[in-house]
């Protein structure tokens, strides 16, 4: 995961450990969230950032903020979100790993 190829809407579907995640690149900085929306499944992917950065899902256009999950359209719904670091080895997500928080690469 050194280098990242993202789609033209600045979104990647990537697999860490077994699970899908969406990695998101807003002003050359990376967020990780969960791959389908939590309100019909949707995969995130396939949507886009809006202007102030909030992640939109494809299909009924919820909008998410990428820092803490929060549903910002106003429907109740939240969005896992997951830290990323970025360190000379590689780029980290942390994910949780049989009950314990781990950073995997």
């Amino acid at each position: 995961m050194d280098e990242l190829l993202f789609n033209e809407n600045n979104l990647l579907e990537i697999e860490v450990d077994g699970k899908k995640i969406c990695v998101a690149k807003n002003k050359d900085v990376l967020f990780a969230c969960a791959h389908k929306c939590p309100h019909a499944g949707g995969f995130m992917d396939e949507g886009y950032l809006d202007a102030t950065g909030n992640i939109v899902c494809s299909i009924h256009r919820y909008k998410f903020s990428l820092q803490n999950g929060r549903n910002t359209s106003g429907e109740d719904y939240y969005l896992k979100v997951y830290p990323v670091e970025t360190r000379e080895e590689g780029i980290f997500v942390g994910i949780e790993n049989t009950g314990l928080f781990g950073w995997l690469k």
